[in-house]
């Protein structure tokens, strides 16, 4: 990509690989030549937005890092999801990993719940509102929800608590109304309660300091962003979300996903409702 055709150019094969190096060593995520077509529509519009005339001055500007290498991660996550989705995992959350978690605790004592990543919030926010319809030790607990992400536009769009149809499509009408304002242009925002009651922060998967930053959790969802990974960037990531578990805390991958592909640190729990992997007590 040089001069007045960048927007027409394709990368080089070597171009390519320069970025989809760059993009690992930052995210973890495995992109290559079979993503072509996905990574240039990308590079062309963010280059587009901040007026570089060539690739190379594009990759110099992500190396000096800051917003640009900010908002370039942005563009390539992918952030599928919506409220109550693969509810057989929060069937399991209050019917089984939860009644486990306070065996160990005292009435009062704080239960921490991780959604990692948390897109625009659906997920973290349907934990918060499944408890309160499902769990009735809700409030004789100290329950923190945090929802992360690497994505720092999907993280001011879930602070904000705006939803259309489509993302509110699986949730009871009863459910909505309770805990939703009323629709306005097909946009209902989540009560301010609720948006008060998760954390929202920002955290890198393969970012062992960031994670670690996060402090200690006692159930873990953390859903369809592994098969992102290559098999290096997913061990990473396991043993950050291993670290981040207190002992005998749960872990909730995607139903495609395995962590017993992955790593053999964890145990796996086969419950009624859903497959769960737990850290060891030792």
């Amino acid at each position: 990509m040089n001069g007045s055709n960048a927007a027409e150019s394709p990368l080089s094969p070597e171009d390519l690989q320069r970025f989809c190096d760059f993009l690992y060593r930052q995210t973890g995520m495995s992109y290559g030549e079979a993503k072509r077509y996905f990574i240039e529509r990308r590079i062309i519009d963010r280059m587009a937005v901040v007026g570089t005339a060539s690739f190379a001055a594009y990759m110099t500007l992500l190396r000096v890092g800051g917003p640009e290498t900010e908002q370039l991660i942005n563009s390539f996550t992918v952030n599928e999801t919506y409220f109550y989705r693969e509810d057989r995992q929060l069937v399991c959350l209050s019917r089984a990993l939860l009644p486990e978690v306070i065996a160990r605790k005292a009435p009062g004592d704080l239960v921490r719940i991780w959604s990692v990543p948390c897109a625009t919030g659906e997920e973290p926010y349907s934990i918060a509102i499944w408890l309160l319809e499902n769990w009735p030790l809700v409030d004789a607990y100290n329950i923190e929800i945090v929802g992360s992400d690497i994505d720092t536009r999907v993280l001011a769009d879930a602070h904000v608590g705006d939803y259309g149809v489509r993302a509110l499509a699986r949730l009871p009408a009863d459910v909505a109304d309770r805990y939703f304002t009323p629709a306005h242009d097909s946009v209902r925002q989540i009560i301010q309660d609720l948006r008060e009651s998760v954390k929202f922060t920002y955290v890198n998967l393969v970012d062992r300091a960031a994670m670690a930053a996060q402090g200690c959790f006692d159930i873990i969802f953390c859903r369809n962003v592994l098969i992102y990974f290559d098999e290096a960037s997913r061990l990473d990531a396991s043993k950050n979300l291993y670290d981040a578990l207190n002992p005998k805390g749960f872990i909730c991958l995607g139903h495609t996903e395995s962590m017993t592909r992955i790593s053999s640190r964890f145990t796996v729990r086969r419950f009624d409702d859903a497959v769960v992997y737990q850290r060891p007590e030792g």
